[in-house]
Protein backbone atom coordinates (compact mmCIF):
# COMPACT_ATOMS: atom_id res chain seq x y z
CA UNK A 1 0.00 0.00 0.00
CA UNK A 2 1.03 3.86 -0.98
CA UNK A 3 3.16 5.84 1.83
CA UNK A 4 0.32 7.96 1.56
CA UNK A 5 -2.31 5.79 2.94
CA UNK A 6 -4.37 7.88 5.03
CA UNK A 7 -7.29 6.25 7.34
CA UNK A 8 -9.76 6.93 4.49
CA UNK A 9 -7.33 5.14 2.19
CA UNK A 10 -6.70 1.95 3.82
CA UNK A 11 -10.84 1.99 4.59
CA UNK A 12 -11.38 1.81 1.17
CA UNK A 13 -8.36 -0.53 -0.50
CA UNK A 14 -7.21 -2.60 1.98
CA UNK A 15 -7.30 -6.12 2.05
CA UNK A 16 -10.79 -6.11 0.98
CA UNK A 17 -12.99 -5.29 -2.34
CA UNK A 18 -15.04 -2.05 -1.60
CA UNK A 19 -18.02 -0.08 -2.35
CA UNK A 20 -18.57 3.49 -1.98
CA UNK A 21 -21.61 5.99 -2.82
CA UNK A 22 -22.05 8.54 -4.88
CA UNK A 23 -24.05 11.93 -3.88
CA UNK A 24 -26.02 12.84 -4.32
CA UNK A 25 -28.24 10.30 -2.57
CA UNK A 26 -31.68 10.54 -4.07
CA UNK A 27 -34.16 8.97 -6.06
CA UNK A 28 -35.42 12.17 -7.77
CA UNK A 29 -35.62 12.83 -11.58
CA UNK A 30 -34.08 16.09 -13.18
CA UNK A 31 -30.34 17.85 -12.72
CA UNK A 32 -31.11 19.41 -9.87
CA UNK A 33 -31.61 17.15 -6.61
CA UNK A 34 -33.46 17.74 -3.30
CA UNK A 35 -30.85 18.78 -0.52
CA UNK A 36 -32.50 18.88 2.52
CA UNK A 37 -31.46 14.78 3.52
CA UNK A 38 -28.03 14.63 2.19
CA UNK A 39 -26.57 14.85 5.42
CA UNK A 40 -28.69 12.06 7.07
CA UNK A 41 -28.08 10.18 3.95
CA UNK A 42 -24.29 10.01 4.07
CA UNK A 43 -24.67 8.90 8.08
CA UNK A 44 -27.51 6.29 7.26
CA UNK A 45 -25.33 5.37 3.95
CA UNK A 46 -22.74 5.00 6.64
CA UNK A 47 -24.61 2.53 9.09
CA UNK A 48 -25.56 0.06 6.41
CA UNK A 49 -21.77 -0.64 5.55
CA UNK A 50 -20.54 1.38 2.65
CA UNK A 51 -16.73 2.21 2.96
CA UNK A 52 -16.97 5.70 0.98
CA UNK A 53 -19.13 8.33 0.43
CA UNK A 54 -18.17 10.17 -2.95
CA UNK A 55 -18.55 14.21 -3.78
CA UNK A 56 -18.25 15.91 -6.67
CA UNK A 57 -16.46 19.37 -8.15
CA UNK A 58 -19.75 20.91 -9.82
CA UNK A 59 -18.34 25.30 -9.69
CA UNK A 60 -21.64 25.72 -12.39
CA UNK A 61 -24.55 24.47 -13.41
CA UNK A 62 -24.64 24.10 -17.09
CA UNK A 63 -28.15 22.79 -17.98
CA UNK A 64 -26.92 21.58 -21.20
CA UNK A 65 -25.03 18.61 -19.34
CA UNK A 66 -28.00 18.40 -17.52
CA UNK A 67 -26.35 17.79 -14.22
CA UNK A 68 -25.74 20.16 -11.08
CA UNK A 69 -23.69 17.26 -9.03
CA UNK A 70 -24.50 17.66 -5.48
CA UNK A 71 -24.97 21.45 -5.15
CA UNK A 72 -23.07 22.51 -2.52
CA UNK A 73 -19.29 23.23 -2.38
CA UNK A 74 -17.75 19.96 -1.88
CA UNK A 75 -14.89 21.51 0.47
CA UNK A 76 -17.90 22.94 3.09
CA UNK A 77 -20.10 19.88 2.35
CA UNK A 78 -17.20 17.56 3.03
CA UNK A 79 -16.85 19.22 6.56
CA UNK A 80 -20.14 19.13 7.26
CA UNK A 81 -20.82 15.48 6.37
CA UNK A 82 -17.37 14.89 8.24
CA UNK A 83 -18.96 16.32 11.41
CA UNK A 84 -21.68 13.89 10.93
CA UNK A 85 -20.10 10.64 10.24
CA UNK A 86 -17.39 8.58 12.34
CA UNK A 87 -15.60 5.84 9.91
CA UNK A 88 -16.75 6.11 6.33
CA UNK A 89 -13.92 7.26 4.37
CA UNK A 90 -14.66 10.77 2.41
CA UNK A 91 -13.99 10.81 -1.47
CA UNK A 92 -14.06 13.39 -3.73
CA UNK A 93 -14.60 12.39 -7.46
CA UNK A 94 -13.35 14.66 -8.82
CA UNK A 95 -11.43 18.54 -7.95
CA UNK A 96 -11.04 20.15 -11.33
CA UNK A 97 -7.70 21.07 -10.80
CA UNK A 98 -7.14 23.74 -13.19
CA UNK A 99 -10.31 25.65 -12.34
CA UNK A 100 -8.65 25.81 -8.65
CA UNK A 101 -5.30 27.59 -7.77
CA UNK A 102 -3.44 24.50 -5.99
CA UNK A 103 -2.61 25.89 -3.06
CA UNK A 104 -6.28 26.76 -2.12
CA UNK A 105 -7.09 22.97 -2.69
CA UNK A 106 -4.34 22.01 -0.63
CA UNK A 107 -5.18 24.14 2.03
CA UNK A 108 -8.62 22.89 2.06
CA UNK A 109 -7.74 19.34 1.46
CA UNK A 110 -5.48 19.01 3.94
CA UNK A 111 -8.06 21.17 6.41
CA UNK A 112 -10.98 18.46 5.56
CA UNK A 113 -8.71 15.57 6.16
CA UNK A 114 -7.26 17.18 9.49
CA UNK A 115 -10.87 17.71 11.00
CA UNK A 116 -12.19 14.17 9.75
CA UNK A 117 -8.95 12.45 11.07
CA UNK A 118 -7.34 11.36 8.19
CA UNK A 119 -10.67 10.50 5.91
CA UNK A 120 -10.09 12.22 2.87
CA UNK A 121 -9.09 10.41 -0.40
CA UNK A 122 -8.75 12.93 -3.26
CA UNK A 123 -10.00 12.57 -6.76
CA UNK A 124 -8.67 14.79 -8.89
CA UNK A 125 -9.32 15.71 -12.54
CA UNK A 126 -8.71 18.36 -15.48
CA UNK A 127 -12.54 18.73 -16.06
CA UNK A 128 -15.26 17.45 -18.70
CA UNK A 129 -17.61 21.06 -19.09
CA UNK A 130 -16.22 23.45 -21.80
CA UNK A 131 -17.74 26.56 -20.65
CA UNK A 132 -15.90 26.40 -17.10
CA UNK A 133 -12.80 27.50 -18.62
CA UNK A 134 -13.91 29.94 -20.29
CA UNK A 135 -15.63 31.17 -17.33
CA UNK A 136 -12.46 30.83 -14.74
CA UNK A 137 -10.44 32.08 -17.58
CA UNK A 138 -8.90 29.04 -18.09
CA UNK A 139 -7.11 28.19 -21.55
CA UNK A 140 -8.96 24.96 -22.51
CA UNK A 141 -6.02 23.82 -24.16
CA UNK A 142 -3.67 24.22 -21.55
CA UNK A 143 -5.18 21.81 -18.90
CA UNK A 144 -3.33 18.80 -19.20
CA UNK A 145 -0.05 21.05 -18.35
CA UNK A 146 -2.18 22.71 -15.75
CA UNK A 147 -3.04 19.16 -14.18
CA UNK A 148 0.79 18.46 -14.11
CA UNK A 149 2.10 21.28 -12.25
CA UNK A 150 -1.24 21.37 -9.98
CA UNK A 151 -0.17 17.83 -8.77
CA UNK A 152 3.05 18.78 -8.00
CA UNK A 153 2.09 21.51 -5.93
CA UNK A 154 -0.03 19.39 -3.77
CA UNK A 155 2.58 16.65 -3.50
CA UNK A 156 5.56 19.55 -2.53
CA UNK A 157 3.41 22.13 -0.52
CA UNK A 158 1.78 18.80 1.81
CA UNK A 159 5.05 17.14 1.85
CA UNK A 160 7.85 20.33 2.90
CA UNK A 161 8.24 22.84 4.98
CA UNK A 162 8.99 26.22 3.76
CA UNK A 163 8.89 25.27 0.40
CA UNK A 164 10.42 26.80 -2.55
CA UNK A 165 8.51 26.04 -6.32
CA UNK A 166 8.16 27.71 -9.50
CA UNK A 167 4.42 27.21 -11.14
CA UNK A 168 2.62 28.78 -13.40
CA UNK A 169 0.46 29.74 -10.80
CA UNK A 170 2.84 31.45 -8.98
CA UNK A 171 6.51 30.54 -6.25
CA UNK A 172 7.52 30.25 -3.09
CA UNK A 173 10.38 31.40 -2.27
CA UNK A 174 11.02 29.57 1.15
CA UNK A 175 9.56 32.28 3.21
CA UNK A 176 5.85 30.53 3.76
CA UNK A 177 4.59 27.84 4.83
CA UNK A 178 1.07 25.46 4.06
CA UNK A 179 -0.89 24.52 7.09
CA UNK A 180 -2.46 22.54 7.92
CA UNK A 181 -0.17 19.52 6.46
CA UNK A 182 -2.56 16.59 6.01
CA UNK A 183 -2.35 13.43 8.18
CA UNK A 184 0.26 12.00 5.77
CA UNK A 185 2.68 13.23 3.93
CA UNK A 186 0.91 13.98 0.84
CA UNK A 187 -2.85 12.82 0.77
CA UNK A 188 -3.44 10.46 -1.24
CA UNK A 189 -4.90 11.39 -5.17
CA UNK A 190 -6.72 8.97 -7.71
CA UNK A 191 -6.75 10.30 -10.98
CA UNK A 192 -9.94 10.27 -12.88
CA UNK A 193 -10.01 9.42 -16.44
CA UNK A 194 -6.80 10.64 -18.12
CA UNK A 195 -7.19 13.76 -17.37
CA UNK A 196 -4.80 14.77 -20.33
CA UNK A 197 -1.82 12.47 -18.89
CA UNK A 198 -0.19 9.24 -20.14
CA UNK A 199 -1.47 5.85 -18.21
CA UNK A 200 2.21 5.60 -17.34
CA UNK A 201 1.87 9.30 -15.75
CA UNK A 202 -0.83 8.62 -13.61
CA UNK A 203 0.45 5.10 -12.59
CA UNK A 204 3.64 6.86 -11.44
CA UNK A 205 2.15 10.18 -9.86
CA UNK A 206 -0.88 8.61 -8.83
CA UNK A 207 -2.44 6.71 -6.15
CA UNK A 208 -5.00 5.18 -7.78
CA UNK A 209 -6.94 5.38 -11.36
CA UNK A 210 -10.69 5.95 -11.30
CA UNK A 211 -12.57 5.21 -14.64
CA UNK A 212 -15.83 5.21 -16.27
CA UNK A 213 -18.09 2.35 -16.36
CA UNK A 214 -16.81 -1.04 -18.67
CA UNK A 215 -18.36 -4.00 -19.13
CA UNK A 216 -16.45 -6.91 -16.55
CA UNK A 217 -14.31 -8.32 -19.79
CA UNK A 218 -13.21 -4.82 -20.74
CA UNK A 219 -12.14 -4.04 -17.21
CA UNK A 220 -10.14 -6.86 -16.85
CA UNK A 221 -8.22 -5.74 -20.15
CA UNK A 222 -7.87 -2.43 -18.93
CA UNK A 223 -6.43 -3.42 -15.48
CA UNK A 224 -3.92 -5.60 -17.14
CA UNK A 225 -2.60 -2.17 -18.47
CA UNK A 226 -3.04 -0.53 -15.49
CA UNK A 227 -1.32 -2.77 -13.23
CA UNK A 228 1.68 -3.16 -15.95
CA UNK A 229 2.49 0.81 -15.42
CA UNK A 230 0.73 1.57 -11.43
CA UNK A 231 2.03 -2.19 -10.15
CA UNK A 232 -0.77 -3.24 -6.88
CA UNK A 233 -2.21 0.80 -6.89
CA UNK A 234 -6.07 0.33 -6.72
CA UNK A 235 -8.24 0.72 -10.04
CA UNK A 236 -11.90 2.35 -9.16
CA UNK A 237 -15.01 1.30 -11.40
CA UNK A 238 -18.01 4.14 -11.44
CA UNK A 239 -21.15 2.05 -11.91
CA UNK A 240 -24.35 4.04 -11.68
CA UNK A 241 -27.63 1.61 -10.75
CA UNK A 242 -31.31 2.24 -11.33
CA UNK A 243 -32.43 -0.33 -8.83
CA UNK A 244 -35.52 -2.22 -9.85
CA UNK A 245 -37.80 -3.16 -7.09
CA UNK A 246 -38.26 -6.71 -8.42
CA UNK A 247 -34.65 -8.18 -7.18
CA UNK A 248 -35.28 -10.81 -10.68
CA UNK A 249 -35.50 -7.65 -13.03
CA UNK A 250 -32.78 -8.22 -15.79
CA UNK A 251 -30.45 -5.67 -16.94
CA UNK A 252 -30.85 -2.93 -19.33
CA UNK A 253 -27.87 -0.43 -20.29
CA UNK A 254 -28.33 3.15 -18.83
CA UNK A 255 -25.51 6.00 -18.80
CA UNK A 256 -22.46 4.33 -17.20
CA UNK A 257 -24.44 1.72 -16.06
CA UNK A 258 -27.23 -0.63 -15.81
CA UNK A 259 -31.23 -0.85 -14.49
CA UNK A 260 -31.92 -3.93 -12.93
CA UNK A 261 -32.89 -5.81 -9.67
CA UNK A 262 -30.12 -6.81 -7.31
CA UNK A 263 -29.95 -10.68 -8.18
CA UNK A 264 -27.75 -9.68 -11.25
CA UNK A 265 -26.69 -6.60 -9.87
CA UNK A 266 -24.34 -8.41 -6.94
CA UNK A 267 -23.26 -10.53 -10.01
CA UNK A 268 -22.05 -8.10 -12.48
CA UNK A 269 -20.17 -6.56 -9.15
CA UNK A 270 -18.54 -9.98 -8.65
CA UNK A 271 -17.55 -10.17 -11.97
CA UNK A 272 -16.22 -6.38 -12.02
CA UNK A 273 -14.42 -7.60 -8.57
CA UNK A 274 -13.04 -10.51 -9.89
CA UNK A 275 -11.59 -8.89 -13.06
CA UNK A 276 -9.10 -7.01 -10.73
CA UNK A 277 -11.55 -3.98 -9.54
CA UNK A 278 -10.81 -2.83 -6.34
CA UNK A 279 -13.67 -0.55 -5.84
CA UNK A 280 -16.87 0.45 -7.30
CA UNK A 281 -18.18 3.85 -6.90
CA UNK A 282 -21.50 3.36 -6.77
CA UNK A 283 -24.47 6.13 -8.33
CA UNK A 284 -27.85 4.46 -6.83
CA UNK A 285 -30.97 5.82 -8.06
CA UNK A 286 -34.47 3.91 -8.54
CA UNK A 287 -36.43 2.90 -11.56
CA UNK A 288 -39.87 4.59 -9.22
CA UNK A 289 -38.97 7.89 -8.50
CA UNK A 290 -41.54 7.78 -5.37
CA UNK A 291 -40.21 5.24 -3.65
CA UNK A 292 -38.10 6.29 -0.44
CA UNK A 293 -34.25 7.02 -0.67
CA UNK A 294 -33.94 4.76 2.21
CA UNK A 295 -35.54 1.63 0.89
CA UNK A 296 -33.61 1.51 -2.19
CA UNK A 297 -30.13 1.75 0.04
CA UNK A 298 -31.83 -1.04 1.86
CA UNK A 299 -32.64 -3.10 -0.80
CA UNK A 300 -28.60 -2.40 -2.43
CA UNK A 301 -27.47 -2.92 0.83
CA UNK A 302 -29.52 -6.56 1.46
CA UNK A 303 -29.42 -7.47 -1.91
CA UNK A 304 -25.36 -6.38 -3.30
CA UNK A 305 -23.20 -5.22 -0.34
CA UNK A 306 -24.23 -8.32 1.84
CA UNK A 307 -23.60 -10.65 -1.04
CA UNK A 308 -20.08 -9.56 -1.83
Amino acid sequence: MTDHANRGYRRMFGDDFSVGLFFPITTADGPIPPLGEQTDLAAYAEDLGFDALWFRDVPLFWPRFDDAGQVYDPWVFLSHVAANTDDVALATGSIVLPLRHPLHVAKAAASVDRLSDGRLVLGVASGDRPPEYAAFGVDEEGTDELFRESVRTLRTVWAEEYPEIETPFGSLDGSMDLLPKPTTETLPLLVTGHAGQSLSWIGERGDGWVYYQRTAEDVAEQVDDWRAVAGEKPYVQVLHVALAEDPTAGPERIHQGYAAGTDWLVEHVRDLRDAGVDHVMVNVRQTDPDRDVRAVLDQFADGVLAGL
